[in-house]
C-alpha cells in the first residue's frame, strides 16, 4: 500500500493513461517517476485496469491469476549485488518510503585481513556506497547484502498482532490491513529480520510487500525490475518454467537468514558467506 503524506495522488482513469502513453511512453513515464504526475502506475492501474495485454505480462503468461494456485519465493544473489541502490531507489518510488526509513536496503560487508567484519548501509544504500577511510586495516574482501522481508511461512508478526491486522494471504504473502492496524509495534519487535518500522506520519506499521499489487496483476517487484545485474529474483515456485523454481531445485547452494529461528522464509540467497547467516 503507498504511504503518501504531503500530496493527494492523482489518479488517472484509463482513457487518459492510455492517451498520455500512446502520446509519447518515454516523456510520460518520466512526469510519473519525477513526480510531475502525482502517484505511481499503481494509482493508474487502480484506476483504468491493467494498461498491458495479459500476453505481454511478465510471469502469468497471459492466464487468470488464481490465489490458490501460487507459491512465490525470491532470490537474491549476493554475488551479483553492485550495491548501486537501483533497489531502493525503485521501492521509495513506489511506495513514496518515508526519509530515513527502508522497505528494502543494502548491506556493504568489509571483511579485514585479520578477520574482523565491518557492516555498514548509509542511507539504508539508496545513494549507493563510497570508500570508507575510517578503517586502518587492510581489506581483503568486500560484497554487499540486499535485504528486505523474508515472507516467512511461519512469520512471529503474524503470531504477535492482537488485532489481526498482519495476516498471510492463501498465496503466501505477509501482508498489512493499514486500516487495522494500531501501531502497538508488537509486530516491529517480533521480526527477527528488522524488516518492520512505524510509519512516522501514518503511524501503522509498515514493510516490504514484495509488491504484492503488482505481483496480483502478473508484474515483478520494482526493485527486481531495476536492478541491473539481475541480482534479484522473483517467481512461482508451482511454475516449474520459472526462474526462481529452477534455482532453487537445481545444484546451487542456497541459504536462508537465521535458520535457527524456525521461521521458514521463502526469500534465500545465493552465495550467502558465513557473516552474513
Amino acid at each position: 500500500m503507498s504511504s503518501r503524506s504531503k500530496a493527494r495522488p492523482q489518479v488517472i482513469d484509463k482513457e487518459e493513461a492510455r492517451r498520455l502513453i500512446d502520446r509519447d511512453r518515454r516523456s510520460f513515464i518520466k512526469k510519473v517517476l519525477g513526480g510531475a504526475i502525482a502517484g505511481s502506475l499503481l494509482m493508474v492501474l487502480e484506476a483504468g485496469g491493467e494498461l498491458l495485454p495479459p500476453e505481454q505480462i511478465p510471469g502469468i503468461r497471459g492466464e487468470k491469476y488464481d490465489i490458490t494456485k501460487r507459491r512465490f519465493a525470491f532470490v537474491v544473489d549476493i554475488t551479483k549485488c553492485i550495491g548501486c541502490g537501483s533497489c531502493c531507489v525503485a521501492d521509495k518510488r513506489e511506495y513514496n518510503v518515508p526519509d530515513h526509513f527502508a522497505r528494502t536496503w543494502i548491506e556493504r560487508y568489509l571483511i579485514a585481513e585479520d578477520g574482523e567484519v565491518f557492516v555498514d548501509s548509509p542511507d539504508g544504500g539508496l545513494h549507493g556506497f563510497t570508500p570508507r577511510t575510517d578503517i586502518d586495516k587492510p581489506i581483503r574482501d568486500a560484497f554487499f547484502v540486499p535485504k528486505l522481508c523474508n515472507m516467512c511461512k511461519e512469520a512471529p508478526c503474524v503470531q504477535v498482532c492482537p488485532v489481526g491486522a498482519t495476516f498471510k494471504t492463501p498465496d503466501g504473502f505477509v501482508i498489512i490491513d493499514y486500516k487495522r492496524c494500531v501501531g502497538c509495534a508488537y509486530c516491529v519487535q517480533a521480526c527477527p529480520y528488522g524488516v518492520r518500522y512505524i510509519h512516522p506520519v501514518l503511524h501503522t506499521a509498515d514493510k516490504c510487500t514484495w509488491c504484492y499489487h503488482r505481483v496480483r496483476r502478473g508484474l515483478l517487484p520494482a526493485c527486481v525490475n531495476a536492478c541491473p545485474t539481475k541480482a534479484r529474483k522473483f517467481g512461482d515456485l508451482n511454475d516449474k518454467d520459472s526462474e526462481v523454481y529452477k534455482i532453487l531445485h537445481g545444484p546451487s547452494i542456497l541459504t536462508v537468514l537465521k535458520k535457527e529461528m524456525g521461521t521458514e522464509p521463502n526469500l534465500y540467497y545465493l552465495g550467502a558467506r558465513q557473516e552474513v547467516i
